[in-house]
Order: structure tokens, then C-alpha cells, then sequence
């Protein structure tokens, strides 16, 4: 993609997630190992030299053209209207700068962007609190790209922290490999009449989910209409990427598998402790799937930009509804049947074509109503399940910010119509769980303590079996 001027058109996606029904943002966190620095010419000089010329749409605007579709727009950048110093009252513990910042988070993701700026700001928390001697907070609108993309422009302005001229490196995907081209026809026949049916099961599905059928309400779910305009709290969960491969090589499933079955336990452990009938009621996740041709690492911002990349910038991510499992007897006779149940449900989906089904209604839909009948049959579809689950992979050796070493990194996304919106991140050999809550309704502190405990039982289940 090469834009020197003028306008160029917004993805459909962009349209949808920038538009009066969806208004969808990621924050990126970073938690820095010495107190931050704050020197307004340098962050002014890194932010012009490094951050704006990562992409085109750093710099522009949304407007809308004659037809009602929205286009990018060049725009010279105030930088000083994006970066953002926070101050807080002196002398505290770290403990209580805890609490301010908490608060901080909550009322910055209830911050609608100007339509008049490029849709990005930077906030530097120069306070200590119990996890860092500072915080830098990147908040990306979703229209600039998914979180493949904006993780991708962020580690472009990372460096290693112990050698900055080392790449950086990320834990390998292991994929199946293919069997042979040589089925035999008896073979191949029933798994066409098997895609045909999921598919058109997984369609017929997700339709109902987006229009006529929604989930109960749960401990987990308010099902109130402008959720996502609710203050926010955050719960974050560290988990170790060793134990979790574990898991996975005793269980034979995927790595994904396993965090999408801890969370599963976890979340119905925390829905029985507060209403025993709703670890039955009927739950939906929305796992989020990269529907990018991978290879195992980011690739560059250059490669990204390429016409017809294979892991093209922007927002190219699909939803998989998967049906939370359910308890079936008293607190499940075998809690690996969660991760199990998600191993199935996931491979099933993605073996069918409902996910590009749904795709191509959307493109109808948004060619005969408009991006915005589009973003409201996505909103439903969010809205009338129980949570969200994202993840993406983070580099395995510490990095470093302007010669801020950054000791924990996690990401949020709000602005979903969810209770319970949970995100998963890799780095330095652990996974980071975050949670996105709505404030007053879940206790995060109960929901941390039931996924905590679910990985202790999972991990204790797994370990007796035999090798």
C-alpha cells in the first residue's frame, strides 16, 4: 500500500468497527522495568520518525465520501493531541497507584476518539505500581487493523533488550501435516457431504445468533443494551507457556485447545459459585480466528504493505461461535473433557465454511443496506453471546522501549457489548490472561481465583496421565 495524498478507501471491516453502532479499540500495555523518563522532545522525535511512518493510517481520518462510504484522508498530525501524561498525587504506595491507574484504564476506554485525528493516542504513567516502575499505554482504534497488525507495528518499535541487534524471535507453531492427495474416492465423498453439512450447520448458526437467538443471562452475562458504554475493570492472570505446552503434549490438542479449555472451567467454576443453575445455562463464546495465510512469526510492516501479501495489514479476523460446555455432573467427573470439548468444537468449525458464509452475508448486507446495517448484524452477534476469547503470540526475549526494558506486556480490547471480554498474550515464557469486565456486575477478583484454580486442575489431571 503506498498513499502519498488524497483519499483511498477504508476496508469494510474498518467501517464496521469505526461506525455509530461499533466502536472498537485495543490498548496496549506495557509494563517497563525502570520509571519512564518522560522527555517530550525524544517521545515527540520517536513518535514522528518511528510510529507515523509504520502506516498510512497513522496519519489520517475517516471521512465520508458522497455514497456514504467512509475513506482515509491524509492529515497533517499535532503529535502533542496524542500523547497523553497523566498526574496523580505524590508519595503513594505502589499499591494504591494500583487503584489510580485501574481507574485510569476504565475512564480512558470510555474515551470516544475524535473523528477530527488520526484514531491512536499514547499514555505514559510515570507512577510505580506493584507490576512495573512505570506504564506505557498504546490505545489503537480497531479501524487502523486487528491485533496481528497493531502488535506487529509495535514490535517494529521494539528493540531486544539484551543484544538490539538480534531479531526477535517468537515460539513456533506447530501445524498438522496434510495427508496425502491419494484419498480414495469412498474417502473423500463423506468428508464433502461432512464440509457441506457443518458448513451449512455453522451458517445457519451464527445467523441465529446474530439475529434471533441470544444467550441466558448469566453471572457472566447482564445482557444490558450499552454494555460496552459501562465503566471496565481489568483482571490479569499469568500463566507459565511451559506448563501450558505440557498440557498439550498430554492431551495431543493444540495450545489454543488448552487456554480456550482453561477458561471455559474456570468461567463455569465462577458462574456455579454464584448461581449453581447457570454452570447448565446456555453460553456462547466468540473465539476469534487470524484468518491470515500464518507462517509462525510477524511479518514486516514492509511485507504487510505488500499488494497481495499473504498476511496482508488490517482487519482479517473471523468469529467462531463455540458453545461453552457444560458441567455434567457435580463439578465435572473429568475437567479434561473441557479442553477436549473445545479441541472438537474448534476443529470442527474451522474444517467447514461457515466462517466465510457469514463473511460473504456481511458483503451482501453492507451492498444492499450500508456499512452500518453491516456493524449492527455484527453487534448483535457479539451482544447475544457471553464472551469473547483473542489471542496472539509475543516475543520470547525481553524487550525493550527506547531503553525501557519492558517486563510484562498485555493487551485489552473494549468497546465490545460484553459482560467478559478476555484476551491472551505470549512473552518472556509466560501467558498473560486478561479479562475486561464489567465494572459492578463480576467480581474480577472471583473470576481470576476460579481460571487460576481450573489451570490447577487441569494441569493436575493432565500430569496423572499415563506417559
Amino acid at each position: 500500500m503506498e498513499v502519498k495524498e488524497g483519499l483511498w478507501p477504508a476496508s469494510p471491516s474498518a467501517q464496521y468497527y469505526n461506525s455509530s453502532v461499533l466502536s472498537v479499540s485495543i490498548m496496549g500495555v506495557m509494563e517497563t522495568e525502570v520509571p519512564i523518563a518522560i522527555n517530550h522532545a525524544r517521545t515527540m522525535l520517536l513518535l514522528k520518525d518511528v510510529f507515523l511512518p509504520i502506516n498510512p493510517r497513522f496519519s489520517s481520518i475517516m471521512v465520508m465520501d458522497g455514497k456514504g462510504e467512509k475513506q482515509w484522508k491524509r492529515v497533517e498530525v499535532k503529535l502533542e493531541e496524542h500523547v497523553n501524561v497523566p498526574i496523580f498525587p505524590t508519595g503513594l504506595s505502589p499499591t494504591s497507584y494500583d487503584e489510580y491507574l485501574e481507574d485510569y484504564i476504565s475512564r480512558i476506554s470510555m474515551e470516544h476518539f475524535s473523528q477530527n485525528k488520526p484514531l491512536w493516542e499514547i499514555h505514559m504513567v510515570k507512577y510505580p505500581t506493584s507490576n512495573a516502575a512505570g506504564t506505557i499505554i498504546f490505545k489503537l482504534h480497531h479501524a487502523l487493523g486487528d491485533g496481528y497488525s497493531l502488535m506487529g507495528a509495535l514490535l517494529s518499535c521494539l528493540q531486544r533488550a539484551d543484544n538490539p541487534s538480534l531479531p526477535l524471535t517468537f515460539p513456533s507453531r506447530q501445524h498438522t501435516q496434510s495427508k496425502s492427495n491419494r484419498e480414495s474416492f469412498c474417502r473423500r465423498v463423506p468428508k464433502l457431504f461432512s464440509l457441506i453439512f457443518n458448513s451449512v450447520s455453522d451458517f445457519g448458526f451464527c445467523f441465529l445468533k446474530s439475529t434471533f437467538v441470544e444467550d441466558d443471562r448469566t453471572p457472566i452475562r447482564s445482557g444490558i443494551e450499552g454494555v460496552e458504554h459501562r465503566p471496565i475493570m481489568i483482571s490479569n492472570m499469568t500463566f507459565s507457556l511451559d506448563s501450558i505446552k505440557h498440557i498439550k503434549a498430554k492431551l495431543g490438542v493444540t495450545i489454543n485447545d488448552v487456554i480456550t479449555g482453561i477458561i471455559f472451567l474456570g468461567t463455569r467454576l465462577c458462574m456455579q459459585d454464584i448461581n449453581y443453575k447457570s454452570s447448565k445455562s446456555h453460553s456462547t463464546a466468540l473465539v476469534l480466528l487470524n484468518t491470515r495465510t500464518m507462517s509462525g512469526t510477524y511479518k514486516s510492516i514492509e511485507e504487510m504493505l505488500e499488494p497481495k501479501s499473504k498476511v496482508p495489514w488490517g482487519n482479517r479476523f473471523s468469529f467462531l461461535h463455540v458453545p461453552m460446555p457444560k458441567f455434567k455432573d457435580q463439578k465435572s467427573a473429568n475437567p479434561l473433557e473441557f479442553v477436549w470439548a473445545a479441541n472438537k468444537i474448534i476443529k470442527k468449525k474451522k474444517s467447514s465454511l461457515g466462517v466465510y458464509l457469514t463473511s460473504k452475508l456481511l458483503d451482501i448486507v453492507k451492498k444492499l443496506k450500508g456499512p452500518e446495517a453491516a456493524a449492527k448484524f455484527i453487534h448483535g452477534a457479539i451482544w447475544k453471546s457471553s464472551l469473547s476469547i483473542s489471542n496472539l503470540i509475543g516475543p520470547l526475549e525481553q524487550v525493550s522501549l527506547d531503553n525501557h526494558p519492558i517486563k510484562g506486556l498485555y493487551y485489552v480490547v473494549f468497546g465490545i457489548p460484553q459482560s467478559l471480554v478476555i484476551s491472551i498474550v505470549s512473552y518472556m515464557g509466560s501467558l498473560r490472561v486478561s479479562a475486561v469486565i464489567e465494572k459492578g456486575f463480576l467480581d474480577p477478583q472471583q473470576f481470576k481465583s476460579c481460571v487460576e484454580n481450573a489451570f490447577e486442575i487441569i494441569l493436575k489431571a493432565a500430569d496423572e496421565i499415563p506417559i
